[in-house]
């Protein structure tokens, strides 16, 4: 299993991690609009781990259409272990150091800390932001990560996004949590939030899953 987290300041909201609160549904983050969808993607070991190396080298933003730039690991010890228990009350985080991993291409893979500038066009909208990696999961039946914004987007808000292997079913399935709140003048319009996240929700799923071509 590993497991990291970062945690700091620098995000430009105040519920850093609620994307894991089991109730977020029901009780999102004020004045943000909460979203939530899982997809079955196939069954087995080899579909989780085919998978979750996909989810951790990017794919879902790149083949979503968003361009990565200034992809920058974090320096020193990151915070490792924090979590939702089953009641939805934090874990409190250990703190470790996480040693970063490369894809061929030299690009860092996903890991807590992490900060990175995307750009692109959603719904021919634009969507360019700056993010920071707040957590990363990777046990032997679940990987995934979360994604929190720092600037220079038209939302405010954090994305999960999971790879479950489930144990009773050998089912795996992908799920993408997210709480968006407008700053951009736009996106105050009514269902301006809901539209953009329902067009990433598919373009990530289209990303992921072997259903879909996925783009190089």
């Amino acid at each position: 299993m590993r497991r990291g987290t970062f945690r700091e300041g620098t995000v430009d909201y105040a519920a850093v991690g609620a994307t894991r609160a089991p109730d977020l549904m029901h009780y999102p983050p004020e004045h943000s609009i909460p979203a939530e969808e899982s997809w079955r993607i196939g069954s087995g070991e080899e579909r989780f781990r085919s998978a979750g190396e996909a989810l951790l080298s990017w794919t879902a933003q790149r083949a979503a259409g968003l361009q990565l730039s200034d992809v920058r690991p974090a320096a020193g010890d990151m915070y490792t272990g924090v979590s939702f228990d089953a009641d939805g009350v934090p874990i409190a985080p250990s703190r470790s150091h996480v040693e970063q991993r490369y894809d061929a291409e030299g690009t860092p893979l996903v890991a807590p800390g992490m900060t990175l500038r995307v750009r692109g066009r959603v719904k021919g909208m634009r969507a360019d932001a700056e993010l920071r990696v707040i957590s990363v999961t990777e046990e032997r039946r679940r990987i995934g990560f979360v994604l929190g914004t720092v600037g220079g987007s038209v939302v405010s808000g954090e994305e999960s996004f999971d790879i479950d292997w489930r144990d009773d079913t050998d089912e795996v399935w992908f799920t993408v949590r997210a709480f968006d709140s407008p700053t951009s003048v736009m996106y105050r319009l009514p269902g301006m939030v809901r539209r953009r996240r329902r067009e990433l929700f598919s373009r990530y799923l289209r990303a992921i899953s072997p259903l879909y071509a996925t783009p190089v």
